[in-house]
């Protein structure tokens, strides 16, 4: 996706997607999978997915 690993570090890591909302949320691996990390607004749950390389 990206020409240099840099530019691919800021777009993907750490980024994961609200599966209700499709809203972004960067927050640490370790904290979404322990459930620690809640989607933005009042529809928002706890249910993430990292978000696609396209």
């Amino acid at each position: 996706m990206a020409k240099f690993p840099e530019a691919d570090a800021r777009l993907m890591k750490n980024i994961f997607v609200d599966k209700k909302t499709k809203k972004k949320i960067r927050a640490h691996p370790l904290k979404v999978i322990l459930g620690k990390v809640k989607g933005r607004g009042p529809g928002g749950t706890k249910k993430l997915r990292p978000k696609r390389k396209k």
